[in-house]
């Protein structure tokens, strides 16, 4: 192939390259759940800290499109944010996909309480919940295998329907921990590995080729507002 053949080539495969920007935001905290699961029903988050808020949204990018979970908790969190001087979004959804693990019967009990809970049957013996966190399901709820299951596909198809837009989502610890190991290809119990703080940010890319299959990149993870950056 000729030089400028090549150069051609190259410029058509540069030029089909789609890059959708995903800023993933963990909500704001929750008073009276510190140690403890969220229970099933809605609860509210405290947004009151403006100046976090202010920092936050200094953060996020113009133009994008804002997605919740459609929890109350998230949709609070992108309220405050978005009253807090951040650009106005090109359009503002909510998905279920994105919602936090469902803990089943579990949901609103304390930690130290299920860490000595059992009722987990695996090859024929009792064991503990959290010795396998990735795979074992809470009563009635998911493991987080199957959080990753559903939050995987949401990426993709989300990517899909705003392709080469800076997406905003406003999620949990588990469904941003989920969209990270979707996104490097990690094993469910590696997610728990990762620090994803309230109103922290985590950023990655969906990057589509033509006639390829989705590549993720991950920029970067739990940047609290505090520490800073620069809005693109």
């Amino acid at each position: 192939m000729k030089p400028i053949e090549l150069w051609a080539r190259a410029g058509y495969i540069f030029a089909m390259t789609v890059v959708t920007r995903w800023w993933l935001v963990r909500h704001a905290p929750v008073p009276g759940y510190g140690g403890r699961l969220y229970p099933h029903e809605d609860v509210d988050a405290d947004v009151s800290d403006e100046r976090r808020m202010r920092q936050l949204a200094a953060l996020l990018p113009q133009d994008a499109v804002w997605i919740t979970s459609g929890v109350r908790r998230t949709e609070q969190t992108a309220d405050a944010i978005l009253a807090a001087d951040a650009p106005q979004p090109a359009a503002r959804v909510s998905d279920a996909d994105l919602i936090e693990q469902r803990y089943g019967d579990w949901a609103g009990q304390r930690y130290d309480d299920l860490f000595s809970a059992t009722g987990q049957t695996r090859d024929g013996r009792t064991v503990r919940f959290w010795d396998a966190p990735g795979e074992a399901r809470a009563p009635g709820g998911e493991s987080f295998a199957d959080v990753i299951g559903r939050v995987g596909p949401a990426l993709v198809r989300l990517s899909n329907d705003h392709a080469g837009q800076n997406i905003v989502a406003v999620a949990h610890s588990g469904s941003i921990r989920a969209a990270l190991c979707h996104a490097l290809g990690a094993p469910a119990d590696r997610g728990f590995s990762i620090a994803i703080d309230n109103l922290s940010t985590s950023r990655i890319d969906c990057i589509r080729r033509a006639g390829q299959t989705p590549m993720w990149r991950v920029v970067f993870t739990n940047l609290r507002p505090d520490h800073g950056a620069g809005r693109s």
